[in-house]
């Protein structure tokens, strides 16, 4: 048995091979279950004890040698290939691959984005982890204001002042701390909101704010505005009215709702048969939010406005439920391939 180990060593010194096939071919021969090494571990089984350990050492030798000279002719081709590459038809039609496509928010936030960036906004972002001050106090939301409970949101337990911000008006704060007017961004982002998740709701969702300070500005330079993004986003027809409403840091503060895109106005189950829907909060900047951010109100107004991409994509896809949006169905996401 020792000769025929030692005979399978010198075979094994010598392997060589023109292509991948070839290895495989020798890994089979050699070290497969029905091949030589193995049957003679299984001849192994049958020798006299006293021979088994020089025998076992050879067989474990021989099996681990095979074993590295196979991995480096399978190496070489792997690395070169020059032989097996020399057949390959780079002119033959690959198989089919599918196609993918931008997610529906993704989609509508690119599209609002370019819409304010034609009047001259630039996107500006903030992070999603924040402090009291910039998502409550300095937006005039006092410790104990009802309106929080709005905003319930999710705190860090050991820094009660920590918290995953309800908004992006957190942006617009850290936005006119760093810069005087004028001032015309827009803060798209993730936000976060201690919500039952249903159809109409979920504890995450995604936002655009919008913020215009300078000189002069008036409530009509913000109607003007979201007029032109009204109907460059749901078509020239769509349109608007404003209703009073109440935020702690606008002063006066609307509701936007736009002619409803389903039924053109005339009333559905959508909009609830009232021929409108809203989709967004607005307002004149409060001045003592424009006081903590030292801005001085006496010189200086401004207008901001916020809508959550979530319902602008659900209305202009009429999308019923707002959890498909997070499911990450395959189904529900390829309708939208070659969507702009």
């Amino acid at each position: 048995m020792q000769e025929r180990i030692d005979q399978l060593l010198q075979e094994v010194e010598t392997l060589n091979a023109s292509s991948g096939e070839e290895v495989e071919q020798l890994r089979l021969r050699y070290l497969s279950k029905k091949g030589l090494i193995s049957a003679l571990f299984e001849e192994f089984r049958t020798i006299p004890n006293e021979e088994k350990r020089l025998v076992g050492q050879l067989l474990n030798k021989l099996k681990t040698r095979a074993t590295q000279k196979l991995d480096e002719l399978k190496i070489s081709f792997e690395e070169g290939g020059e032989e097996e590459d020399a057949d390959l038809d780079l002119t033959r039609p690959t198989g089919q691959v599918r196609l993918g496509a931008r997610h529906p928010l993704s989609i509508v936030r690119n599209q609002i984005t370019d819409i304010f960036a034609r009047l001259g906004y630039s996107v500006a972002e903030g992070p999603e982890i924040e402090n009291d001050w910039y998502n409550f106090s300095a937006l005039n939301f006092p410790v104990e204001h009802p309106a929080k409970d709005m905003q319930d949101t999710y705190f860090i337990q050991r820094d009660p002042d920590v918290l995953l911000r309800t908004h992006t008006s957190s942006v617009q704060v850290r936005m006119m701390e760093r810069v005087q007017p004028p001032i015309r961004k827009i803060f798209p982002g993730r936000v976060f909101r201690n919500e039952a998740i249903s159809a109409r709701a979920h504890c995450i969702f995604h936002q655009v704010e919008g913020l215009y300070v300078d000189k002069d500005v008036s409530f009509a330079d913000l109607k003007q505005s979201l007029y032109f993004f009204a109907r460059e986003m749901f078509g020239e027809e769509t349109q608007i009215r404003l209703r009073p409403s109440f935020f702690p840091f606008t002063e006066p503060s609307g509701e936007m709702d736009i002619s409803c895109n389903i039924c053109g106005g005339k009333g559905c189950n959508i909009c609830k048969y009232t021929g409108w829907v809203e989709i967004l909060g607005c307002g004149m900047v409060d001045p003592q939010v424009l006081k903590n951010c030292n801005i001085d109100p006496e010189i200086y107004t401004g207008f901001a406005f916020g809508m959550g991409i979530e319902r602008i994509t659900m209305l202009k896809y009429q999308i019923r439920d707002l959890r498909l949006f997070f499911e990450n169905d395959v189904r529900f996401l390829k309708q939208f391939t070659g969507a702009i």
